[in-house]
C-alpha cells in the first residue's frame, strides 16, 4: 500500500479555490455542475444528494471564495478491491476550466483517501471521444509515477437499445466505456 502522494500536487491557479469533502447540501450544486459540463451521464438530483451524504469521504468538492461549489470528483472504493478508488464523475464549472482545478481535485481526493484508508490504484471509465478526461487521467498517472492500462469495460452494446453505427447504442447514443487502470501508485 502506498500513500498516493504526488511529489508535486497540482493546485488551482485561482488561490481562492479550496478543496474538501462533499456535504449533503452540495448535492444540488453538483447536479447542476454535471448537467452543465456536457458529456456526463446526468443522474437524478436525488442521487447527487445521496452521493454527498453516503460517499462524502470519497468525493472532493472545489469551492470558490464564497463557498460555492465550482467543481467536483465523485468516487468510491471498490468493494472487491478496497485499495482501488473508482472515479465516477469529474466536472468543473466553465469559469474554472483550464485552471488546474480538475487535476487538483483528483490529487486532493486521492491524497485524502490514501491517508485515511490506503490506496494503490485508481480506476475510471472514459468514452473514446472524451479528450479532456483522457488527458486528466494520463497526467495524473505521470504525476504519481504510475502506469495506465486501458480496456473496454462496457461496450456500446451493453447500454439499452440496439447497436448503432460508429460504436454507439441507438437508444442511448452511448459510446463504449473504456476502463483506465492507474497504478500501482508509487508517490
Amino acid at each position: 500500500m502506498t500513500s498516493a502522494r504526488a511529489t508535486a500536487l497540482i493546485t488551482p491557479s485561482d488561490p481562492g479555490v479550496t478543496i474538501g469533502p462533499a456535504r449533503p447540501e452540495d448535492g444540488a450544486a453538483l447536479w447542476r455542475l454535471a448537467r452543465d459540463a456536457g458529456g456526463l451521464d446526468l443522474n437524478s438530483p436525488y442521487s447527487y444528494l445521496l452521493w454527498c451524504r453516503d460517499f462524502a469521504g470519497t468525493t472532493a468538492v472545489a469551492r470558490d471564495r464564497s463557498g460555492r461549489p465550482v467543481g467536483f470528483v465523485t468516487g468510491y472504493l471498490r468493494p472487491g478491491a478496497p485499495e482501488t478508488l473508482f472515479v465516477w464523475q469529474v466536472a468543473v464549472d466553465a469559469s474554472h476550466r483550464g485552471t488546474g482545478t480538475a487535476g487538483a481535485l483528483l490529487d486532493a481526493l486521492t491524497a485524502r483517501v490514501a491517508a485515511e484508508r490506503g490506496l494503490n490504484r485508481l480506476e475510471a471509465t472514459v468514452t473514446p471521444g472524451n479528450t479532456p478526461s483522457d488527458r486528466l487521467f494520463r497526467s495524473y498517472a505521470r504525476r504519481h509515477g504510475a502506469a495506465v492500462t486501458r480496456e473496454v469495460l462496457f461496450p456500446a452494446e451493453a447500454f439499452p437499445g440496439a447497436s448503432a453505427p460508429h460504436g454507439t447504442s441507438a437508444a442511448s447514443g452511448h459510446e463504449p466505456e473504456v476502463l483506465y487502470r492507474i497504478g500501482p501508485l508509487t508517490n
